[in-house]
């Protein structure tokens, strides 16, 4: 049997272990941290349960495909319930907009604040759906070693049709005016890592996904999706080893053929890192065998990183739904400071996630869990003032939109940034993201799946393709398990 060495336990690593395992191969994964999940890990302090990371759970299809590729399906793991509303978008004190799950709502919404917007909203979905259709269900699961995958006529028609040489700014332009309304469609594209102006309007798909799609959550917290897929792996076979932080990948006639970690060394005839992929080349391997140059990794674009509080409240909060978009000032100046002129924001917006709206089992009863995140450029200094001055700031803001106290009530408290980034995920300037998913970044324009000077290892995760995000790393786990198969079938 081939052995296969995956390192790193977040979803891309479960998904290239599970996919891998499932087809015959050997495969041990090894995880840096005390348990799998990568960003997506959970923590549990004074009776509340927090998600470490992914609070969003959007592109439902793409996990249900996930597991069926197993036999499974998402609920023979988690109880899912779609939100309703989906969030609420706050615009300033008594200012805010809840968006219904249910689409006449939506273009009942819609039409509320611009005459004639429902309709266009109805062609600007019709679009959305034909791109997620085919990025979603084709574009993505390429590997993208090769322009040669996209020279196919259909395709190039598909990719014209998509936009994929217009920007997100301007395309939503073209239907909507309404300022509230342009916020509302720019919203989906911070997850994406790059502002609306350097972002292709081909993920106009991730309207369809937020709008037509849904905004669901698996009872008892994201982390349930990892123990879902945990489990899998082992029912498969995976061998899952927790504490082996890699420390060298051991090269011989141009393979790699031992991982060496803080307390064992395992033999592989192939290795899929899951890991942080800039970490992988640029800190494992001997400078001979390394993808790209430390001058190509400064060069490239990065999705924010974030400045997380994980709050304890000990009584209930009104005003607040489960999720909650404080878009109380404006975006661009915040925007650039994240992308141009990476500083600390002056005049932050932020996200507040409290899933203790929706589920008692992550709080005591009658309090709330509060997951606090402010998107900020990588690579900033990061100390424990700067995170108390935000901190104040920020809760100061809370308190003063949601019109009630809340400083005095927070029972508990744990923050985390950059540095805690680094510390446990290696991660590349201490991003939270990946990789932004820029026209230059985009397809073959990513860090490619294979290395070019090794015959035997491959990169998964949020730095390569398809890119950042849950559902791309689910896919993106299987995409390179499908090279693996190809290259090395048993």
């Amino acid at each position: 049997m081939k052995e296969v060495i995956v390192i790193g336990a977040g979803f891309a690593g479960l998904s290239a272990a599970t996919h891998l395992a499932h087809q015959g191969y050997q495969v041990k994964l090894l995880e840096k941290n005390s348990m799998a999940g990568g960003r997506a890990r959970k923590f549990e302090a004074e009776g509340f349960t927090f998600d470490m990371g992914p609070s969003w759970y959007w592109m439902p299809d793409v996990f249900e495909r996930y597991f069926a590729q197993f036999g499974k399906q998402p609920s023979d793991y988690y109880d899912l319930k779609r939100l309703d509303p989906s969030y609420t978008v706050v615009f300033g004190e008594d200012d805010f907009v809840d968006i219904p799950a249910h689409l006449e709502e939506i273009y009942a919404l819609f039409e509320h604040y611009e005459k004639g917007s429902s309709q266009r909203l109805k062609d600007f979905l019709a679009q959305s759906a034909y791109k997620y259709e085919v990025g979603i269900n084709n574009l993505v699961y390429k590997p993208s070693l090769s322009l040669t995958e996209f020279v196919d006529f259909r395709l190039l028609v598909d990719m014209i049709r998509m936009n994929i040489f217009e920007s997100f700014h301007k395309h939503i332009r073209r239907y909507f005016k309404h300022p509230k309304l342009i916020k509302l469609m720019e919203f989906p594209i911070l997850f994406l890592g790059a502002t609306p102006q350097n972002t292709p309007a081909l993920y106009s798909l991730m309207n369809y996904a937020d709008i037509s799609l849904g905004t669901w959550y698996p009872m008892g917290g994201m982390f349930k999706i990892i123990e879902g897929m945990v489990k899998l792996a082992e029912e498969k076979g995976v061998q899952i080893l927790y504490n082996q932080e890699v420390k060298e990948l051991k090269v011989v006639e141009k393979k790699v053929t031992q991982v060496v970690t803080t307390s064992a060394t395992f033999e592989a005839d192939i290795v899929v890192a899951g890991a942080d992929y800039h970490h992988v080349d640029q800190h494992l391997l001997a400078k001979p065998y390394q993808n790209y140059t430390e001058k190509y990794w400064g060069k490239r674009t990065m999705a924010p990183g974030s400045l997380l509080f994980y709050l304890g409240v000990n009584k209930r909060l009104k005003n607040l739904r489960h999720h909650n978009l404080f878009f109380h000032e404006e975006l661009m100046p915040h925007a650039v400071e994240i992308y141009e002129n990476p500083q600390w924001p002056t005049r932050p917006l932020f996200y507040v996630s409290c899933p203790s709206q929706t589920d008692p089992t992550v709080a005591p009863e009658g309090m709330e869990n509060i997951f606090v995140l402010m998107p900020v450029a990588p690579n900033l200094e990061d100390t424990e003032e700067k995170r108390a001055f935000y901190y104040e700031l920020l809760l100061k803001q809370l308190e003063s939109l949601t019109g009630q106290s809340i400083r005095e009530s927070v029972v508990y408290k744990r923050t985390y940034a950059h540095k805690d980034f680094v510390e446990d995920y290696n991660a590349f300037k201490g991003n939270a993201y990946g990789l932004a998913n820029t026209l230059k970044q985009t397809a073959i324009l990513k860090p490619s799946l294979k290395n070019k000077k090794l015959h035997n290892l491959y990169y998964t995760g949020q730095l390569t393709v398809p890119g950042p995000g849950v559902p791309p790393s689910l896919i993106s786990g299987h995409v390179v398990a499908a090279q693996v198969m190809k290259a090395f079938s048993i």
